[in-house]
């Protein structure tokens, strides 16, 4: 994953992205409102700076893993496997990097306030998929890293599972209207759009839960995990975060130094509560 071959990612993902939004036309889960039209230009800019972070932290984490590679370092440098049992575990491991990040952004109180700037979008979309703080994208990187460089995952398994995240990513986030059995086939493997939705409800019980990047089975591993159908009605965005100037690209980028501080124990009473109660409906 050289710059050019980079930058043909970040192309594929642009098209990617235009794509998902004619979906979106198509078949929207809900109406447009005034707030798809506001997002677009901060939502933009926050993909364009987490393309070109991304970039940069690409370099050392490369860099490590053809090091670990050389010296047969790490789980799969170690032994013989097959090439696609090497690819196909490393991506697991790696999505499960992933799901430990998200559940730690959302528990540990000075990673929060970098998340909340992707949970405070107030209109979920294809374009809300890469709004990302720089800050989170760092803790993200070295929660890869060090699953990455444990197992000794191959630079080609990393650029592979870099660029199906980033694709499933717009998938999931996408304003799209599924037949509620696929939506519901597709989570028992991969994490579906109404099944990422429940994640961005205001109600932090619901907030607190479908973790999964890639995969759902992690959810459903670690008891994480709300059926896809609470996702087709949500309210989206969070408290405190809705004032204009808040949600432009500036007032994002700004907004992890002026407080969103929550608390996790609550988070976990809250939740236990909501699942009870849904559970005997």
């Amino acid at each position: 994953m050289d710059f050019w071959s980079s930058l043909n990612g970040i192309a594929v993902l642009l098209v990617a992205m235009a794509a998902f939004s004619l979906i979106e036309a198509l078949i929207p889960l809900h109406r447009r409102t005034a707030w798809n039209n506001r997002h677009l230009l901060p939502n933009l800019t926050l993909t364009f700076i987490t393309f070109g972070t991304n970039m940069l932290m690409n370099i050392p984490m490369l860099a490590g893993l053809f090091w670990l590679q050389s010296m047969g370092w790490g789980l799969f440098n170690a032994y013989n496997f097959p090439p696609l049992v090497e690819i196909v575990g490393a991506i697991l491991v790696l999505d499960l990097a992933w799901y430990v990040t998200h559940i730690s952004l959302h528990r540990f109180t000075w990673m929060w306030p970098f998340h909340a700037v992707h949970h405070s979008d107030p209109a979920v979309d294809a374009t809300t998929a890469i709004r990302q703080h720089p800050g989170e994208g760092l803790i993200r990187y070295v929660y890869l890293a060090a699953f990455g460089f444990a197992v000794g995952a191959s630079p080609l398994a990393f650029a592979i599972y870099r660029i199906w995240s980033a694709a499933h990513g717009l998938f999931e986030h996408a304003n799209i209207r599924l037949p509620q059995w696929l939506d519901r086939a597709i989570t028992f493997v991969f994490a579906s759009p109404n099944m990422h939705k429940v994640h961005h409800s205001r109600d932090q019980a619901f907030t607190d839960r479908n973790y999964g990047n890639i995969f759902s089975i992690w959810d459903r591993a670690f008891a994480t995990f709300i059926p896809s159908r609470f996702g087709a009605n949500i309210e989206y965005g969070l408290a405190g975060y809705d004032a204009s100037e808040q949600q432009t690209a500036l007032g994002l980028l700004a907004s992890p130094f002026r407080g969103g501080v929550r608390n996790p124990e609550d988070a976990s009473v809250m939740a236990a509560q909501e699942l009870s109660r849904h559970a005997a409906e």
